[in-house]
């Protein structure tokens, strides 16, 4: 699932000058301009709407973007190196410790490296191009559709569409199981949400639509019920019961971020975030019990290596709490798996308590699909903390540049776009959202948005 990232000086020299003003990276972050293909109706703010003022967003959202693409490929160079037991021609027994980190990187379990020989961050730095992986390009799909066909809530139609647009028809096409299995069914007619019904796609419960619909949280600040609303059936395209449920929990956290108190540590406006999202899970679901075992591990004092093995123990080796995806996956013990993956990823976020740095690396060493984890916290983490605070957090500046086309094919611009762009249109898509699914309104002159509580 990798490859060198597409970033020749000269090519990228012409591709500055050449860009559509639009796409060309700006960096003073002023109040966003108005959506040209939006009417923007008189709204009366309620005494209870919350106000969320849209070039502080603008900031959040590019910050997004920066945090996922500096956790996934960072991610990516332990991508599938552990998945305890041994997977396919004996590889991948064991795990990583904290000691190994700036130590070497082992080969995956395919028998391949990562993007570096040394376990670390990955950094791109100005002038580069940050390459689209799986952990983004799908969520940078679904922001173009809901942006391009002016909707709130994308239709299977409209997804398939999507699909079959901007996925390459052959591998590599970095799609994964359940992924690949909805795009099969779809160049054969069938629409979502009947691409991830159990009856069509075995790989339901598998890791792919928590990589892929984070996004649909910061569509909807302060509102998880309308972002699960938009989520639905881009989650239901490749995703039922713990996978779905495992999706809607990440996409709530996104949701819950914007109204974060700020004036609590980074670690407490994390752990409330959590501690709600959990809420959502089904008590007797095994995505209900992973993440209070691996919460009881943290409460226990017990450090994270300790928390990661108990929960492979647990999980993948006596297979309790109905948990029996390593018995049914002879390749790799379930290692592409929601459940196993989800457990992992909360392993990261409890133990990273907030620090963006710290989540990251123990999300990067706790094995299995180590980018995954590493990217969805990398994202949310950085929408709270902004452009300016991923900056601070890692002491440097980053490259703006994005290639889309890394992955997916049939974007404008040959697939080179920008982060700020990028989040430009988020806002353009949460204006769409306030109005039309929360009933609020947006003020330009102010540039905030008035966003009516649920149940208003």
């Amino acid at each position: 699932m990798t490859c060198n990232m597409y970033k020749p000086a000269l090519a990228l020299l012409l591709t500055l000058f050449l860009l559509p003003a639009c796409h060309r990276p700006l960096f003073q972050f002023s109040q966003p301009p108005a959506d040209p293909h939006l009417t923007y109706k008189k709204y009366q703010p309620g005494p209870e709407d919350k106000i969320i003022s849209r070039t502080e967003y603008l900031h959040k959202l590019y910050g997004f973007w920066l945090g996922q693409c500096i956790a996934n490929w960072t991610g990516l160079i332990t991508e599938m190196d552990k998945i305890g037991g041994e997977g396919k021609d004996g590889r991948g027994a064991g795990f990583y410790t904290r000691e190994n980190w700036g130590g070497p990187d082992e080969p995956n379990i395919w028998g391949g490296g990562g993007l570096s020989d040394t376990i670390g961050f990955y950094f791109e730095d100005d002038g580069g191009v940050w390459g689209a992986d799986d952990d983004t390009d799908i969520e940078y799909l679904y922001q173009h559709l809901l942006y391009t066909n002016k909707t709130t809530q994308l239709t299977g139609r409209q997804i398939r569409e999507g699909w079959l647009k901007h996925i390459r028809g052959e591998e590599e096409n970095y799609l994964w199981v359940s992924n690949q299995q909805a795009f099969d069914l779809m160049k054969e007619g069938l629409v979502p949400p009947a691409t991830g019904h159990p009856d069509n796609n075995p790989y339901y419960e598998m890791i792919d639509a928590q990589l892929t619909t984070e996004i649909f949280g910061l569509f909807a600040p302060t509102r998880p019920d309308v972002a699960l609303k938009m989520a639905r059936l881009p989650i239901q395209t490749t995703a039922r019961e713990n996978a779905q449920w495992i999706a809607e929990f990440y996409v709530i956290m996104h949701a819950l971020a914007s109204s974060a108190d700020k004036s609590l540590p980074m670690k407490e406006q994390v752990f409330r975030m959590a501690n709600e999202a959990r809420q959502h899970l089904p008590g007797d679901s095994y995505s209900a019990k992973m993440y209070d075992f691996v919460k009881g591990q943290y409460q226990s004092g017990a450090a994270w290596e300790e928390a990661r093995d108990a929960l492979y123990e647990k999980y993948q080796v006596r297979q309790e709490d109905g948990y029996d995806w390593p018995t049914k996956d002879e390749v790799c013990n379930g290692c592409f798996a929601a459940g196993i993956n989800f457990g992992a990823s909360i392993v990261s976020l409890l133990y990273g308590e907030g620090d963006i740095k710290e989540t990251i690396k123990i999300g990067a060493l706790a094995g299995w699909d180590s980018d995954n984890p590493t990217a969805t916290w990398g994202g949310l983490l950085g929408f709270m903390l902004g452009k300016k605070g991923v900056e601070a957090a890692f002491g440097r500046t980053f490259a703006s540049l994005f290639n889309i086309h890394r992955t997916r094919v049939g974007f404008p611009d040959d697939g080179i776009d920008n982060f700020y762009g990028m989040a430009r249109r988020g806002i353009f898509i949460v204006d769409r959202v306030v109005q039309e699914e929360m009933g609020g309104g947006v003020d330009m002159e102010q540039g905030v948005w008035y966003v009516p509580m649920a149940g208003e």
